[in-house]
């Protein structure tokens, strides 16, 4: 897959301009960056959900948009940030709705759809949840059941815009397990977009990482692409890179302000306060969040 000098728009004002970017078949590519930096913005135009006002979106060696939406969705699954069920409706039967590419005139429901039904559920651990109402779901299990229906699909590619999103820290594991399991057993392109540096770099094969304006500052393999030097430039936070303990793959560690000590331990400065107000905003930073873990 492959996108090549995209300009992208909404309405009257552009959020990027001649973006060219490639997605490695059979890898599992995730998109990093600042807030408003057009990283779902690319995901939808990947999906063609979105028509660049410039250039153009290859899938499989062809224009994208020369593609009929059947053949699309028979290639592709979106997960989208935010999706909304219709009122009343079951678990299992929004799932069956990931189906609708196989179906047509000559075409009904199937033993074979049922059994990728009931597959997708299980593999997101939603399928005892079948016969409950999505409204009656918390967000975290309705983030699931999203993703079981875009299994449900069985595309070969997969773009999943924060499919973290509402999940507690260990669906959140489970969840990039699954989609990691996909890529590497099964052969799936998975595109996603995390926010999540840590995550990025343990699950990725393959990082982009996008600064405002829908600028590439970096992609690659994460081992060589993510730098202290690169998370200062782009997102503005001194850190530093260390091997993760468990998988070797770059790990993020935020700087400590200099104000900061370990509890029991005498500040480095001799004002043991926190300034009133951070340099970065308003809310906690995640120099904060690092104080808030240990105390």
């Amino acid at each position: 897959m492959r996108a090549e000098h995209l300009t992208l728009s909404y309405d009257q004002r552009t959020v990027a301009s001649d973006l060219t970017v490639d997605i490695p078949d059979h890898s599992f590519t995730v998109i990093i960056g600042p807030n408003a930096c057009g990283k779902s913005t690319l995901l939808t135009a990947l999906a063609r959900m979105l028509k660049p006002k410039a250039g153009q979106v290859y899938l499989d060696g062809a224009a994208i948009a020369s593609y009929r939406s059947r053949e699309v969705a028979r290639r592709l699954g979106l997960l989208p940030q935010s999706s909304t069920a219709p009122g009343g409706i079951t678990v299992g039967d929004l799932v069956a709705r990931g189906r609708y590419p196989h179906q047509g005139m000559l075409r009904q429901w199937s033993a074979e759809d049922e059994d990728a039904v009931v597959e997708a559920m299980r593999r997101t651990g939603v399928l005892e949840l079948a016969e409950r109402p999505v409204d009656d779901l918390s967000g975290g299990q309705r983030q699931r059941v999203w993703l079981s229906m875009v299994l449900a699909q069985q595309t070969s590619i997969l773009l999943l815009d924060e499919p973290t999103t509402y999940l507690d820290i260990a669906h959140q594991v489970e969840v990039l397990d699954l989609c990691a399991r996909l890529h590497a057993q099964q052969g799936h392109t998975v595109v996603a977009v995390l926010h999540d540096l840590n995550q990025a770099c343990r699950y990725a094969t393959h990082l982009i990482v996008m600064r405002p304006g829908g600028v590439i500052a970096a992609e690659g393999d994460p081992r060589s692409v993510m730098t202290a030097e690169l998370v200062e430039d782009v997102f503005g936070l001194p850190c530093r890179i260390i091997p993760d303990p468990e998988t070797g793959t770059p790990l993020m560690v935020p700087a400590a302000p200099a104000w900061y000590a370990p509890a029991g331990a005498t500040p480095r400065t001799g004002d043991d306060t926190a300034p009133a107000e951070s340099t970065h905003g308003g809310g906690a930073t995640g120099h904060d969040t690092v104080m808030a873990r240990t105390t």
